[in-house]
């Protein structure tokens, strides 16, 4: 067949191709989706994290409710009204150290090496980790708050409170988020993150009044309680969910993740850039 039959051929040399205009750059925002859309699919791809997410607030919500319950406030239904809300801050402090592990997990695997050559934002993989968080903890926080009301809690705030609730909750997971990761970018192996991470909150979730009233506590211990910030979180989360919370009460529970913050996001940057 003759080129006249073809028609013209259609030249694709350099000075052609130099004159096709460049994709617009994605925004940070836009990076931050992309990342946060591959943390949501770790749950489809890895349905084994779902078991744990679920069961160890489930186990300690109805331990905690029919073991002590009794015990420590007269009867279970009077104890589940004051251990509720703790045991959801509880929750959204424990997951947070799984953003630490999974953050170890992929600089193990050379992942952060490829995201690091990237035109992207420097810390839109970490925005895509605390996306993955905020899924995390509102999947936890509805699966005990919905076991509660079947057990026989009742917020008194309504729908009002278990959403201003919920909004703290995220705040909460999203400011000590930044203290596992951190020891994400510090620390080689997710195992040894995560056992870092439980050993230096499991003292300031039990010592705090989660569980107990600080009152009944000697005086020293006490002291600490009161001014334990997973305290400050506990209180406002129940005035949340009673309708007594003050503004006070609210701000001073968004103190320290509002620090962590501050302190910790530079940190991480710093960190990531020098590895």
């Amino acid at each position: 067949m003759s080129s006249a039959e073809t028609g013209p051929a259609i030249e694709t040399g350099p000075a052609m191709l130099s004159n096709v205009a460049r994709p617009p750059r994605p925004s940070a925002l836009a990076n931050a989706l992309t990342f946060g859309w591959r943390a949501v699919l770790k749950f489809k791809h890895v349905p084994e994290q779902l078991f744990d997410l679920i069961m160890t607030p489930l186990m300690f919500t109805l331990l905690f409710t029919f073991v002590f319950g009794g015990a420590l406030a007269g009867s279970t239904s009077d104890y589940l009204q004051f251990f509720l809300p703790g045991i959801l801050v509880q929750t959204v402090v424990f997951n947070s150290v799984y953003s630490g592990m999974g953050l170890s997990t992929d600089l193990s695997k050379g992942l952060f090496e490829r995201f690091r050559s990237l035109p992207i934002w420097s810390l839109s993989p970490f925005a895509g980790l605390m996306v993955g968080d905020v899924l995390r903890h509102t999947i936890a926080g509805l699966i005990i708050l919905t076991v509660g009301l079947v057990l026989g809690y009742r917020p008194e705030a309504g729908l009002t409170g278990i959403v201003a609730s919920f909004l703290l909750l995220i705040a909460i997971g999203f400011g000590t988020g930044w203290i596992f990761i951190v020891l994400g970018l510090l620390i080689r192996t997710p195992m040894t993150v995560m056992t870092i991470g439980f050993t230096f909150i499991f003292p300031l979730v039990f010592a705090s009044n989660i569980m107990v009233r600080p009152e009944t506590m000697p005086g020293w211990l006490e002291a600490f309680v009161v001014r334990n910030p997973v305290s400050h979180m506990t209180t406002a989360l129940r005035g949340l969910m009673a309708g007594t919370a003050t503004v006070g009460e609210v701000l001073l529970a968004l103190l320290a993740p509002a620090l962590l913050t501050v302190v910790l996001s530079p940190v991480v940057l710093w960190l990531y850039r020098r590895r």
